[in-house]
């Protein structure tokens, strides 16, 4: 059976292959929509015209990938990735509550006030959660403290803060406790991601950070007051053309 680790070998390389391929097609995609809106050079949002494809931001994007790949070590890399799918997976749920709690204008200064409330005591006693799983050996005591005080937050989100947003069609269910859940699940599995893996994603964090907000923030701002401009000017150039075929009715009609 020695030929069977052959078949599984070029089946896991297949595999892997394929996800690379994937994750790095998809990415382009994204690194498309972002240069869109001028956060990134628009020469990486233009599209082949033969095949429909952003071939420029695929290209970058898989010399990049491959380049940091090259220099890097696995294990190094695969941390880096769980803690940005992690904490991004943790933010969506967060952002998932905001915005079915929370409309401005509409929901009132005591409700938005719970609502901070809640979420400070749903992200702090999960981060006090995987904290003193990783500190202490077999107590238990701790989690008596913490789990209720995620559950009890949970609780008066769903009994004291009125939904705001109605989803038309079709909403994420069970919710607070859904993105609650989601939200204490995440940060505990980023409890067991080592220092370093940290200290590297605050720092690539902190100059994303600092280059959205010196050049991105600008460009995409500049960027809408642009495309609002120009849809203006599109809807006044429609309204004088309509103008000009009433008046050309009537004095048609005239004679």
């Amino acid at each position: 059976m020695d030929w069977a680790k052959y078949v599984v070998a070029a089946g896991a390389l297949k595999g892997m292959t394929t996800v690379l391929l994937v994750g790095a097609v998809g990415q382009a995609r994204y690194l498309t929509h972002i240069a869109r809106t001028h956060m990134m050079p628009p020469w990486l949002a233009q599209v082949h015209e033969k095949t429909g494809t952003p071939m420029n931001a695929t290209i970058v994007m898989m010399v990049a990938t491959a380049c940091i790949a090259f220099f890097t070590k696995l294990d190094i890399l695969a941390d880096l990735l769980s803690i940005s799918t992690l904490f991004i997976f943790m933010l969506v749920a967060v952002a998932l509550l905001v915005r079915r709690y929370y409309v401005t204008g509409v929901t009132t200064t005591a409700d938005r006030n719970n609502l901070a409330l809640c979420l400070v005591l749903i992200i702090g006693s999960s981060i006090a959660t995987a904290t003193y799983w990783g500190l202490s050996e077999n107590g238990w005591i701790g989690y008596c403290i913490t789990m209720p005080i995620w559950a009890l937050a949970t609780i008066g989100l769903k009994v004291f803060v009125p939904h705001a947003r109605v989803p038309k069609h079709w909403g994420v269910p069970l919710v607070p406790w859904l993105p609650s859940t989601s939200i204490a699940i995440n940060i505990f599995l980023l409890g067991s991601i080592d220092k370093d893996s940290f200290i590297r994603f605050g720092i690539w964090t902190l100059i994303l950070l600092i280059y959205y907000f010196l050049f991105g923030l600008h460009a995409s701002y500049d960027t809408a007051e642009e495309f609002e401009q120009k849809r203006a000017r599109d809807a006044n150039g429609l309204e004088e053309g309509q103008v000009a075929s009433a008046q050309y009715a009537r004095i048609s009609s005239a004679f």
